[in-house]
């Protein structure tokens, strides 16, 4: 097995971009989701209620973050340094930065709603769930984890049930196999079967150990396509009859990376930011990722949320 794809989201819920290489802290791929949008209570606001924010495209700079978006004029935005505003995501209550009055006027216009731009200067402030933990386990703005990984004969499946069985729109069968952009994935790997990721706890990928948390319930997010932002009913309808558990559909998981603690470093966006790249051992504040490095399964004992019979299905 190997690792496919590298990808990063600078913005939550804003469009992400494929990378080569990355460094890996331990609250994720560094410059991963450090900035997100807040309504005027300072509560979350994503792509999952306000679609037009997948076509915002960020890109990291040094010292700070450049937007663009269709029909608006580009914006460089200063990496703030003060934290001075609560934000709440997902109940958590987290420590954030403002990014001023010109970055919350461009996302309101393109956002369609008022918004502000808020930087996550410290991840550490924001601890994973501790039931799904250790101590010292930390997350940005991703929704709970570090990473999301999702796996190519994962997505291959879905794909052959759907178009075998999937939910028509106005009669018409689904035209194209799913993007795995949908599901906003870190990390991608291929040349595993499909959905045996359900069952690992622990993987390597490249010299690096991670501990696979939780599998990934999804959302409506996943029904909305990452370039055009129109909405359909799959992948969630094919996921309802092939990979329903309790109460939710499940696809892809989340992974907690096994590294040391560090500062937190300065600009988000350089890959050498949050750490030191080390050669081994879990004394490791920061490592490099790349496309092409092997995944080895190092425990497979987890107990999979949704059944097997019912997670591999039939194919075609």
């Amino acid at each position: 097995m190997t690792l496919a794809r590298l990808r990063r989201y600078p913005v939550k819920s804003c469009r992400g971009e494929d990378l080569e290489s990355a460094q890996l802290e331990r609250w994720g791929l560094a410059g991963d989701r450090r900035w997100m949008l807040v309504d005027p209570d300072g509560v979350k606001v994503t792509a999952r209620e306000t679609h037009v924010l997948l076509t915002v495209v960020p890109e990291l700079v040094p010292g700070g973050l450049r937007l663009s978006a269709p029909g608006a004029e580009p914006l460089l935005v200063t990496e703030p340094g003060i934290p001075d505003v609560e934000v709440d995501i997902w109940g958590n209550r987290v420590l954030a930065s403002s990014a001023g009055e010109q970055a919350a006027e461009w996302f309101s216009a393109v956002a369609g709603r008022p918004v502000r731009l808020v930087f996550l200067d410290d991840p550490t402030r924001r601890p994973v769930d501790p039931a799904r933990s250790r101590p010292g386990d930390v997350v940005t703005f991703a929704d709970a984890f570090p990473l999301l990984m999702a796996s190519t004969s994962s997505l291959d499946r879905l794909n052959d049930w759907i178009r075998d069985g999937g939910t028509t729109v106005a009669g018409v069968p689904p035209s194209e196999p799913l993007d795995i952009r949908r599901f906003r994935p870190n990390l991608v790997i291929d040349g595993a079967e499909p959905f045996a990721e359900d069952t690992w706890s622990r993987i390597r990928i490249g010299d690096t150990e991670f501990r696979v948390a939780a599998d990934c319930s999804r959302c409506v997010l996943t029904t909305v396509h990452p370039d055009t932002i129109e909405r359909g009913p799959e992948p969630i309808a094919t996921l309802s009859r092939h990979r329903k558990a309790e109460g939710k559909v499940w696809f892809a998981v989340d992974l907690i990376p096994e590294l040391g603690e560090a500062d937190t470093g300065g600009t988000a966006g350089t890959e050498s930011a949050g750490g030191t790249a080390g050669t081994g051992g879990t004394g490791r504040t920061s490592v490099s990722l790349r496309v092409g490095d092997p995944v080895e399964v190092l425990e497979a004992n987890r107990h999979p949320t949704v059944p097997r019979a019912t997670a591999l299905g039939a194919r075609g």
